[in-house]
């Protein structure tokens, strides 16, 4: 099965926070409500340098594929 990088999610146990799930390396999950990060992958002190210094641009990512399908949303 092929998936999409990105995934929307919910929780009713989050009212307020909407979670993107990124499926493809690396993986992780990101609360839009307060940007916070967890990692599904385990990292060296190499790679979590790097992850790290690419965190912001996985959030900008993440918030445009959410902007995106909202924007979908709001067509209909």
């Amino acid at each position: 099965m092929e998936l999409p990088t990105y995934i929307l999610g919910d929780n009713s146990d989050y009212p307020e926070a909407i979670f993107i799930i990124r499926t493809e390396f690396p993986r992780f999950i990101i609360n839009l409500e307060n940007d916070e990060v967890e990692w599904l992958e385990e990292f060296d002190q190499h790679d979590q340098k790097e992850l790290e210094a690419e965190t912001e641009n996985y959030i900008k990512e993440a918030t445009a594929f959410y902007d995106r399908e909202v924007a979908l949303y709001e067509q209909d």
